[in-house]
């Protein structure tokens, strides 16, 4: 789509008169005019051309040209950026998105919707009222929201949909690798979600800048955790305790270990989708997805009948801290390593094995029994609900004792007996 320039006025050739942007919209069938608020006598304007000529018409160089002609570059060249950002980001363009566009940056008129928060808190509320998120979700958003207010009063950035470029991505990552101590994980999640609502805010018309396209997640650290053998789930089932609230938090957690259910779908569990002895699962998050077919072992459905098919669950965060609590009296107290990655650096911790024990420790306890026990990727995806095995097999912990037995079947090479003189 192209642009060009025309004199308002053209019938007095020595008075000044304004000149316009005019382009053509097809599929309107209406043209776009928009004044640059240049003005220039006709007698001294290129016809042909569609410019200032070099010299005015008394023959004399106008040296006030170069300065028109650097004004309707800006307004050439900004319709050529706004129109290719629309055509490579497929939205409609249409006459009134184009003046608008052309408003916030001539004029500088303030639009609501070009204020970057009121932008974010209408994205939430869209994707609430269409029920497109889980309550995870929503929380997962609204701390992206603190953690981006807090980057703007610590790093002075006024953020808005101009200032979200390469030089914010640079001055973001700094913010929440160093000032906040974000591993690359937790970073990159974090990038994928700010990227979400960049693409809704552009296919919704906030803004037309594509900057954020080119910001990069930190690669992937599949960091070592903690999975536990058949051992250490009995242990845990003859494990005593003095109050109640102990043994509870203990049998959800065993019950999810044999079944490989997510913390959050524990609440989903009652009696009417029980039939016999498999537990009939529709998830919560990825609403496409068909019912899992979850068998339930004995000691499942025991479980199960002790608490009359309804766990006394509680928050989340007091579940991990008496999970830890559990591990901690059963005598998990011995050190283990945790590492995890900042930029280029691996940084190493000792701490005690029960504090690395959390609601999602299950799962992966589940999934990794599975896969020990030969099971293949496929029949363990179609219990636990994973679609992508990569995701699948970055549950599976591999033991030590495992790689000791792997190297001891490889290599089993007779060590050559000596000859006795």
């Amino acid at each position: 789509m192209k642009c060009t320039f025309n004199l308002k006025n053209v019938k007095n050739k020595d008075n000044k008169t304004l000149i316009y942007l005019k382009a053509y919209f097809k599929n309107e069938g209406k043209r776009f005019v928009y004044s640059t608020g240049e003005t220039i006598r006709p007698s001294e304007w290129d016809f042909k051309n569609r410019l200032p000529n070099n010299f005015n018409g008394r023959g004399h160089k106008a040296d006030n040209h170069r300065s028109i002609k650097m004004q309707l570059d800006r307004y050439s060249n900004f319709f050529l950026t706004i129109t290719n950002q629309y055509k490579n980001t497929h939205q409609e363009i249409t006459i009134e998105k184009i003046r608008t566009e052309f408003d916030k940056e001539f004029k500088k008129v303030s639009i609501k919707k070009n204020k970057f928060f009121e932008a974010y808190d209408d994205f939430i509320e869209y994707k609430k009222k269409n029920n497109e998120w889980s309550k995870a979700t929503i929380k997962r958003y609204s701390n992206i929201k603190n953690i981006l207010l807090s980057f703007e009063e610590v790093k002075n950035y006024k953020l808005n949909f101009n200032s979200i470029n390469d030089n914010f991505y640079t001055e973001f990552t700094n913010f929440c690798m160093n000032d906040l101590g974000h591993i690359n994980n937790t970073f990159s999640r974090n990038v994928g979600l700010l990227k979400t609502f960049l693409f809704w805010s552009l296919n919704k018309g906030y803004t037309y800048k594509t900057d954020f396209m080119s910001f990069k997640k930190k690669p992937k650290v599949i960091t070592n955790q903690v999975a536990l053998t058949k051992e250490d789930i009995e242990k845990l089932l003859t494990q005593n305790y003095d109050t109640k609230r102990l043994e509870r938090v203990r049998d959800i957690f065993v019950f999810a270990c044999v079944t490989g259910v997510r913390f959050g779908e524990l609440k989903l569990i009652s009696k009417s989708n029980i039939i016999k002895d498999t537990l009939l699962l529709k998830e919560e998050k990825g609403t496409r997805k068909e019912t899992r077919e979850i068998p339930l072992n004995e000691i499942a459905l025991y479980l199960l009948h002790k608490y009359e098919y309804k766990f006394p669950l509680i928050a989340n965060q007091k579940y991990n801290d008496y999970l830890k609590e559990i591990f901690k009296l059963a005598g998990y107290t011995y050190l283990v390593e945790k590492t995890t990655t900042r930029g280029k650096e691996v940084i190493r911790e000792e701490m005690p094995f029960y504090k690395r024990i959390a609601s999602h420790s299950a799962r992966r306890t589940f999934i990794t029994m599975m896969k020990r026990n030969g099971k293949s990727d496929k029949l363990i995806s179609q219990i636990s609900g994973h679609s992508d095995m990569k995701t699948l097999n970055q549950y599976y912990q591999v033991s030590n004792d495992e790689k000791k037995e792997a190297i001891k079947d490889t290599f089993n090479i007779q060590i050559p007996l000596k000859k006795v003189n």
